[in-house]
């Protein structure tokens, strides 16, 4: 009996989680195409399963489509780009680990007027034909135990700290583990990923809770010291040891600490690798291989954690919402002028932000807490 309590009660949960991402987070309307995107491991399936269900409880055109697990460096299956290419209004990638990559547009990127898209996925939100949440890694526990939180709390918090962002040219950021670096914004668009994916054109991850921007190229330089977790290509690297990053010019210089820093270098030597076999495949430009090589080591992503929910699992996806931390990428930008195959996403606690600019200064965490 009281087995069958829990199950009932666990499907109550993602029944709440799976309504709130259809109704309060993307606002699905009747008659509206959705496209689901899954893997056929069990959790994400059964996400998906119950995503599909509320989708069509709503009265919209919904499809699943189900590929194998893809990581940071395999291609996505043709089946699902030919989805893709169907223009749904929403658009939901459900994934064990990756989409995967797009074999045609890595190759040709997709070009409309000065924008350049590397992914058909991308370039539906670019042009604002769909709108869009991805949740990569998710977990049943995640979802529901992540998705059901305050928006309203999470929506201001993201828009006070996306306006001190767009203010200033330089982060500052500080940190007990020995973090000290100074990140260059100048020309830069904050982005929110606040739960609120109504319109063509927005997105983000499920679950929410972080506002983010891509570095100014080439302008930032410090230390960085990783201290909570950190994505690799092979899975998450839980941190024991912190990993030390040298920064110079935009770039990772040098990586030391541990086991974890061994696994580090690891991960970004195979994306070099993998970048070279793209190009000798044709499956990459020759002339995209400078850049790419580049970027691999490039700072792809300041982002500051603000869901109460989550805590440091060794999930990447729920790990990098942790209120109280900020992490950064190593590899692509958001702002698709540096490419590169890996975005790596590495964890820093409690730490103290500054904003700063000509004739203006704004604190944003001290020791992990918000002070705005």
């Amino acid at each position: 009996m009281c087995q069958v309590k829990e199950m009932l009660s666990r499907s109550e949960d993602l029944e709440k989680a799976a309504n709130v991402a259809i109704n309060e987070v993307l606002k699905v309307r009747e008659g509206e195409k959705v496209l689901i995107v899954t893997n056929p491991s069990t959790d994400v399936n059964v996400i998906s399963v119950a995503l599909f269900d509320m989708s069509v409880r709503v009265g919209a055109e919904t499809t699943l489509v189900v590929q194998p697990t893809k990581s940071q460096l395999d291609l996505a299956n043709e089946t699902v780009l030919g989805a893709l290419k169907t223009n749904p209004d929403v658009l939901i990638s459900i994934s064990e680990e990756k989409l995967g990559k797009d074999r045609y547009a890595i190759k040709d990127p997709i070009k409309v007027g000065e924008k350049t898209y590397d992914h058909y996925f991308n370039y539906l939100l670019g042009e604002k034909i769909s709108r869009s949440f991805w949740s990569p890694s998710v977990t049943r526990d995640i979802f529901e135990r992540t998705v059901p939180i305050d928006y309203s709390r999470l929506r201001e918090d993201c828009a006070r700290i996306k306006e001190i962002l767009d203010r200033g040219d330089v982060v500052n950021i500080k940190a007990p583990s020995g973090t000290d670096i100074e990140i260059g914004i100048r020309g830069r668009s904050a982005r929110s990923d606040d739960g609120n994916f109504a319109e063509p054109g927005s997105g983000g991850n499920l679950p929410a809770g972080e506002t983010f921007i891509s570095p100014e190229l080439g302008a930032s330089s410090g230390r960085i010291v990783f201290d909570g977790s950190i994505a690799s290509d092979r899975g998450i690297i839980m941190i024991d040891r912190p990993i030390t990053c040298e920064v110079e010019a935009g770039l990772v210089t040098g990586v030391h600490g541990g086991e974890e820093a061994a696994k580090l270098r690891a991960t970004l030597q195979r994306a070099r690798e993998r970048t070279a076999e793209f190009v000798e495949q044709g499956k990459l430009p020759k002339e995209e291989l400078a850049h790419y090589m580049t970027n691999t080591t490039n700072l792809g992503e300041l982002g500051i954690g603000l869901n109460p929910k989550a805590t440091i699992i060794g999930n990447m996806l729920e790990d990098e919402k942790v209120y109280g931390t900020c992490h950064i990428a190593i590899g692509a930008n958001y702002d698709n002028d540096a490419r590169a195959l890996i975005h790596l996403d590495g964890l820093i606690r409690s730490p103290t932000i500054t904003v700063s600019g000509p004739g203006y200064e704004a604190p944003i965490m001290k020791d992990g807490e918000l002070v705005m």
